[in-house]
């Protein structure tokens, strides 16, 4: 992964970012990874956790609501040993999906309401 060509947010900019924005964000990444996953181009998987744990981190850093706050460390943890041990699979990645999706019901009722 090219880090020079990847456009830095700071938390400033983050923040501006209601608190359901941020998690379908970080969901993005993951949802880019499983595309990954289906290909077998494990490097860009990879690529997509390191920018899912840099978002995960922002969100932890801005947030205000801290009653979050335990969850979303527990849910870096679990992606961060996920990345660390190469463990790269299709249906870990999902759940990683709905936990997160879980976190606040907006942005769960924005994709409930894509299917």
């Amino acid at each position: 992964m090219d880090l020079k060509n990847r456009t830095m947010l700071t938390e400033e900019k983050w923040r501006q970012f209601p608190f359901y924005k941020q998690i379908l964000m970080i969901a993005n990444e993951l949802n880019r990874a499983k595309n990954w996953l289906s290909k077998k181009d494990f490097q860009e998987v990879k690529g997509c956790y390191e920018r899912a744990l840099e978002l995960v981190d922002l969100t932890v850093d801005v947030l205000i609501d801290k009653r979050y706050l335990k969850e979303l460390l527990r849910f870096r943890e679990v992606l961060a040993e996920m990345y660390i041990d190469n463990e790269f699979a299709e249906k870990q990645n999902n759940k990683l999906i709905t936990v997160l999706l879980l976190f606040d019901k907006d942005s769960y009722n924005i994709l409930a309401g894509d299917k």
